[in-house]
């Protein structure tokens, strides 16, 4: 009986002072409260923490996909006579090299600045064909940035310019190489205008000088103060602001370069990114819950209002430069950082876009999922786990006093390329992850198993107290009864 009452009284008192505890504990959130906290001073840009190596020489493979588009009946459509029909062709993939160099600590550790160094390396396993061989028609960039730099220079001069563009045999498309067109080729008009203005630059394409380049120096919150500014960029090329669009707001340089967020996200967070091939910065909103490799993570995209017009989004007035000319919904003028070349940037396909983009060209066709861009991260660590960074690049083609060319040119968006940049997370650095989260999650849950062993031992001790009363109430001669009823 002693052992019995000792047993009851035991389970009783542990089984209640652990339920009080896991109460109390949850309650206060004490434990949840600390495991952040531990969270919240490993997730920092500063030497020894668990994210500054892989921040420093990321680990996962980033790839870089071409698609071009190709033009197949030109002379058609420069006679007016029926849309641009294209072609995609692609992808041509590279795997991509991006560490960061000169790391260099500032303002007592709170900031920490660094170059991104990317390079190239082509993957013919990954690719559609060989880029020094298929060939791609397209408009003549070259010569619409000539003709464009022209305007509002008179009439004589822009029809001298005209002849001379004709004498040498440019015209408003041209055939190169994939290669060449991401790379570089000698220009023979570039070359002719370099014997005028001899800091022309002969060569021209559009990936050109960009292998073993950076996007100049950024300089990063490490999150040490405050975990919520954890990788915000505080100034790039040494400001704080740009200084190209109309408005201080288009103007502001907000948030991180997507390479990192502050832990412990939320659905409702707008996430600003900073795109330096963009000139501005971007935002993204929550989409859906994924996962990646065992790891949940939430979805963020661009939504429709980032690229709208001024007019539908009062936030994108000042990305346009020309009020009589402002562009609809789904594309970006960026001539103001592309040497006045008239290039405007767009989602593949213009994914997003005003409608009368896409039905002017024949080839074009958005697909949500195969062209819109998007983050997948983990919202306890803050962590991309996988991306997709697509983009497009266009040509406005319009028509130019003094250029015969253009004459049947009605201010077509015409689709260069898109190209898109990936990463999945490595399974090594996956593993790592799923390390953490589970110690996370078993952390923050303490104080329930703690409230679930007491309940668990209260249990127990109201079943022995039933037994121990059960055997209580029978006689002393009960077995005696049984054992000579039984014949």
């Amino acid at each position: 009986m002693r052992k019995g009452s000792c047993c009851m009284f035991t389970s009783g008192v542990v089984g209640a002072v652990l339920l009080i505890m896991g109460i109390g504990l949850f309650v206060s959130g004490l434990f949840q409260t600390l495991i952040h906290n531990k969270l919240k001073g490993e997730i920092t840009l500063t030497e020894g923490s668990k994210i500054f190596a892989s921040w420093k020489n990321p680990p996962p493979p980033v790839y870089i996909q071409f698609f071009f588009f190709n033009l197949t009946n030109p002379e058609e459509f420069l006679k007016g006579e029926a849309k641009p029909r294209l072609t995609e062709m692609g992808p041509y993939t590279f795997r991509q090299y991006r560490p960061k160099r000169n790391v260099t600590f500032v303002d007592n550790g709170k900031k920490v600045s660094a170059y991104t160094v990317k390079s190239f390396v082509f993957l013919p396993e990954k690719s559609v064909g060989d880029p020094k061989v298929d060939m791609v028609t397209t408009v003549n960039i070259p010569a619409v940035a000539v003709m464009n730099r022209l305007k509002g220079m008179g009439f004589w001069v822009s029809s001298g310019v005209s002849m001379y563009m004709g004498s040498i045999g440019t015209t408003l498309f041209m055939t190169h190489t994939v290669e060449e067109m991401l790379w570089g080729f000698k220009d023979p008009l570039l070359t002719r205008l370099k014997t005028i203005k001899p800091d022309t630059d002969e060569y021209f394409g559009l990936m050109r000088n960009k292998n073993g380049s950076d996007d100049g120096e950024f300089v990063y919150h490490t999150g040490k103060q405050n975990y919520l500014d954890f990788g915000r960029i505080y100034t790039w090329k040494g400001e704080k602001m740009l200084s190209i669009w109309k408005s201080n707001q288009s103007n502001m340089i907000n948030g991180s370069d997507g390479s990192g967020f502050h832990p412990f996200l939320s659905k409702e967070e707008r996430l600003n990114v900073f795109t330096p091939d963009l000139c501005r910065s971007i935002h993204m909103r929550f989409e859906k819950e994924v996962e990646v490799k065992g790891i949940p993570a939430y979805r963020f995209t661009p939504p429709r209002a980032v690229l709208a017009s001024g007019k539908n989004n009062p936030e994108n007035e000042g990305f346009c430069l020309t009020p009589k000319n402002c562009l609809d919904d789904g594309v970006l003028d960026v001539s103001v950082c592309r040497n006045g070349a008239p290039v405007v940037v767009s989602f593949p396909h213009f994914h997003l876009g005003a409608e009368r983009y896409a039905k002017a060209i024949d080839g074009i066709s958005p697909v949500h999922e195969r062209h819109q861009t998007f983050l997948d991260l983990n919202p306890t660590m803050g962590v991309p786990v996988r991306a997709m960074k697509r983009a497009q690049i266009n040509i406005h083609l319009e028509r130019v006093t003094g250029f015969p060319l253009t004459r049947n040119l009605n201010g077509t968006i015409f689709p260069i390329l898109f190209l898109n940049e990936s990463v999945v997370i490595d399974d090594a650095s996956a593993a790592r992850i799923q390390k953490l989260l589970l110690i996370v999650t078993l952390v923050s849950h303490f104080p329930l198993v703690l409230g679930a062993l007491g309940v668990i031992l209260l249990l127990v001790c109201i079943i022995l107290v039933i037994r121990f009363y059960q055997n209580k109430q029978l006689p002393s001669n009960f077995g005696l009864l049984i054992s000579s009823e039984t014949p």
